[in-house]
């Protein structure tokens, strides 16, 4: 199991660079791969009022010193195709949020970077849906690198829940499966405004997916998570994420084992 974490948005460079740092610690603690993630911009605000991150020049710059000085492999998002360039200069791996999956141009853009593209499955779509935004990718790239990421799918107005047989269809396609266990638990435009959503169930379910199966964990995590610029209900607290990752690597053993 490798693990994708970091805050969900840069927020400025000592938070990022004081995170990266803890989480390096604990991963290598743990013998787990990390991948850190941050986003320099969040596009897609519930409202236009909230705050958006630092931009990408600043986002960019930022974790290039992320990347300098702890030697960690980069993930962020992209959301325009005109960024895809730029951003594949720092990270090593190209984010396609969910929300914009079935966009051709950016998933095209993404691949012609020969990075690793990440492809979070939208709200909106089935597992086997994501068999058009590899082809997309393939097209231009046929040995894109490509992961799948399930984040939970809408289920009435303001809820996200987790079909866990996501993981297992998605496997087939030839490509690493990831679960983000901290979007899965939002409660989209819930809080006057926000995206609200409730942390305490992010181990169990968490702990499902690793059951089923998966080769990548995703964690949104933040120093304090309550004052967060985004997502600042369904982030854990990095004091907090120790001992998720004890659990996580127990149960990714466990899986393997009952695998093999």
């Amino acid at each position: 199991m490798f693990l994708i974490a970091g805050p969900c948005a840069i927020e400025g460079a000592q938070m990022v660079l004081d995170t990266a740092a803890e989480l390096q610690q604990v991963c290598r603690d743990l013998d787990i791969p990390l991948y850190f993630k941050s986003s320099f911009d969040k596009a897609n605000r519930t409202s236009s009022s909230s705050q958006r991150g630092v931009g990408m020049c600043e986002g960019l710059r930022i974790l290039s010193e992320v990347k300098q000085r702890y030697g960690l492999p980069i993930l962020t998002d992209v959301h325009e195709s005109y960024q895809c360039a730029p951003v594949a200069e720092v990270a090593d791996v190209l984010q396609i949020p969910a929300f914009l999956s079935r966009q051709t141009d950016l998933l095209q853009a993404a691949s012609r970077t020969g990075k690793t593209v990440n492809i979070k499955k939208g709200q909106f779509m089935a597992p086997w849906d994501m068999r058009g935004a590899i082809s997309k990718c393939r097209e231009v790239n046929p040995d894109a690198p490509i992961w799948l990421t399930e984040r939970g799918s809408s289920f009435g107005y303001g809820n996200i829940v987790v079909d866990m047989t996501s993981l297992v269809y998605m496997r087939e396609y030839g490509c690493p499966v990831i679960f983000d266990a901290t979007h899965s638990v939002q409660r989209p435009s819930t809080q006057q405004g926000v995206t609200g959503g409730n942390r305490e169930l992010v181990p169990p379910l968490m702990r499902a997916a690793l059951a089923v199966g998966i080769d990548g964990l995703f964690l949104e995590v933040h120093p304090d998570p309550d004052h967060a610029i985004s997502d600042a209900a369904n982030q854990v607290k990095l004091q907090d994420i120790r001992q998720l990752l004890e659990q996580a690597k127990a149960f990714d053993n466990l899986a393997h084992k009952t695998r093999n």
